[in-house]
């Protein structure tokens, strides 16, 4: 007859063994005994080297050199590129591939169509490069407006400067091509000043952040300060437009301002 000592231990054993093994079985995965992610493709990266162009209009898609794509226009930014195991990643999305070859790389778009590229091996194509580097664009340059405007028998004067700055917006979009590719942008301070004669009545820098308050949420990040415009004088002062824009898209948000004559400032969301 077994003892209370010996049963307990034998329990003990049999609950252990499972243990144990969950664990070596664990430990065998981290220290690398077990693959628990996927590799990238060193050969598929390889074949995907050179120039690319499409197989039906013979235009010119990226160029695919070490890590990078880079595209013919010179708006889209340079990307990084990996392939793990039928997936074409370029920067953070992801493309399934139906047919790599030295020569051919089919692949699904965006959209869901097929992409059919072939490599242009007489390397022709390769002076699109040369020329078109990404550049950060700007939406408007330097712009000065002086406006004289007339109430109550007074005169007044507004100035209206938009100014470029290196603040920078990203946007992604789809090109032509199918491809998901990003877009920067330089973003705008706009400096307004309201004069009565010399006197100054108003004067400010407006940054985008200014209207995040009147804006859907996440609209700020991803638009620029894109104008500011004198629309009219009445009673309850001057109005103005400001327009924030998100580049790349149709969409602007109008902001109707208002400096009164005693220099105080109001703004509400005016139309989108």
């Amino acid at each position: 007859m077994l003892s209370s000592d010996r049963i307990m231990h034998k329990s003990f054993v049999h609950i252990l063994s499972p243990l144990l093994l969950l664990a070596a079985v664990l430990f065998s995965c981290s220290s690398g005994g077990v693959s628990t992610q996927a590799e990238e493709s060193r050969q598929a990266k390889q074949l995907l080297q050179g120039v690319w162009t499409d197989d039906d209009t013979e235009s010119v898609v990226f160029k695919m050199e070490g890590d990078s794509v880079y595209y013919p226009d010179s708006t889209s930014m340079t990307a990084y590129f990996k392939v793990v195991g039928d997936t074409l990643y370029i920067g953070s999305a992801r493309y399934h591939i139906k047919k790599q070859t030295e020569h051919l790389l089919w692949f699904q778009s965006q959209d869901g169509s097929l992409v059919k590229l072939a490599k242009d091996d007489d390397g022709g194509s390769d002076e699109v490069f040369a020329e078109n580097r990404p550049q950060i664009q700007q939406l408007s340059g330097v712009l000065k407006r002086d406006t004289v405007v007339f109430h109550d028998g007074r005169k007044y004067h507004l100035y209206i400067a938009i100014n470029p700055t290196k603040y920078k917006v990203s946007r992604t979009t789809v090109n032509e091509d199918g491809l998901s590719v990003e877009n920067v942008y330089y973003d705008n301070i706009i400096h307004l000043s309201v004069f009565q004669n010399a006197r100054q009545l108003f004067s400010r820098d407006f940054r985008k952040q200014y209207y995040a308050r009147l804006l859907p949420a996440n609209i700020t990040t991803m638009s620029i300060l894109n104008d500011m415009a004198f629309e009219r004088v009445d009673a309850g002062g001057f109005h103005l437009n400001a327009s924030l824009c998100i580049p790349g898209d149709a969409s602007c948000y109008l902001v109707e301002q208002v400096v009164g004559f005693d220099g105080r400032l109001t703004s509400k969301l005016a139309e989108y």
